[in-house]
């Protein structure tokens, strides 16, 4: 009579914990994550095309940290438009800036960027290129927004180039 009641028990307990398991998250549809990244790059190139700082910030989240080479990381929405809006003054390169989508990495509430960039001359030829990498996390709308960035130019620096011995 005891093996009955046991089985019956146990049933019980299989059954009751079975229905506290996490349902299982519908898979990713990377081609369209990665279209809708793209735009996101997209809008970013036209925003820095039309030296539109803010344009640009759209991407990022409100407490967003940038991080770049020879430069303190920049942290919020405001001191990155106030450092863009100062370059793009400056800027008189006629560059266009290309940004492509490389890798896209799914967290359960992440996505994070792998990217290059290239920065086309006026003439056509490439003025600069790089990696970037972006995490976003989405917003309280839904939308997803850049929290983390960090760019490196894969060319080298004109000082380290000229310091550099020559070839033999």
């Amino acid at each position: 009579m005891r093996n009955p009641l046991l089985l019956i028990f146990a049933l019980a307990i299989m059954g009751l914990t079975a229905c506290n398991q996490p349902a299982e998250k519908p898979p990713v549809d990377m081609d369209a994550l990665t279209a809708e990244i793209q735009a996101m790059e997209d809008a970013y190139m036209t925003a820095e095309i039309a030296k539109d700082a803010d344009g640009i910030v759209a991407y990022y989240a409100d407490d967003v940290t940038s991080y770049g080479a020879n430069r303190a990381p920049s942290v919020g929405k405001d001191v990155i438009r106030t450092q863009l809006a100062e370059r793009m003054a400056k800027d008189t390169t006629g560059n266009t800036p290309k940004f492509k989508v490389l890798e896209l990495y799914v967290g359960d509430d992440h996505i994070t960027e792998i990217g290059s960039w290239t920065e086309i001359a006026p003439d056509g030829s490439v003025a600069d290129n790089g990696t970037y990498f972006s995490i976003f996390k989405k917003n309280a709308d839904g939308k997803w927004a850049c929290i983390r960035d960090m760019a490196v130019s894969h060319t080298p620096k004109k000082e380290a180039a000229e310091a550099a011995p020559a070839a033999e």
